[in-house]
């Protein structure tokens, strides 16, 4: 699927390097526990999910709209954010690449990873579900 959105000096960035970007973001926000999963070959909506946590509903707000800030800076199109209001769970999805912030109990109990990683992916060293 690895379509090309977004226009950087010029150029339009590849869903590799909107995942990069977006994971060098939460990384800088301090995110916890982020996970990235391969979702080629398993659905046609998007490439890559990448799933984390912020520590509160307050650092959830913040880890998002920071993101979606950097990624519309960069001229990611299209580009959607859902869930703000709340900060339980925020998506923002930049076409191939989806990014869920949950509230720690909030991400235990929908538990994204176990759904779209697989049942061989799903435990240790895995190869499609990695930690970033």
């Amino acid at each position: 699927m690895e379509s090309e959105t977004g226009d950087t000096a010029g150029r339009t960035l590849t869903g590799a390097e909107i995942s990069r970007m977006a994971q060098d973001s939460l990384d800088g926000d301090k995110a916890e526990n982020v996970t990235v999963i391969d979702l080629r070959g398993k659905t046609s909506f998007a490439d890559t999910m990448i799933v984390a946590s912020g520590r509160s509903g307050k650092h959830v707000s913040a880890i998002a709209e920071n993101l979606h800030q950097t990624l519309k800076d960069h001229g990611v199109s299209p580009l959607a954010m859902e869930g703000q209001e709340q900060a339980d769970w925020v998506l923002i999805d930049a076409g191939d690449v989806l990014v869920h912030v949950f509230r720690p109990e909030v991400r235990e109990f929908y538990n994204l990873e176990r759904m779209w990683a697989g049942p061989a992916e799903a435990g240790e060293g895995a190869a499609d579900a990695v930690s970033a």
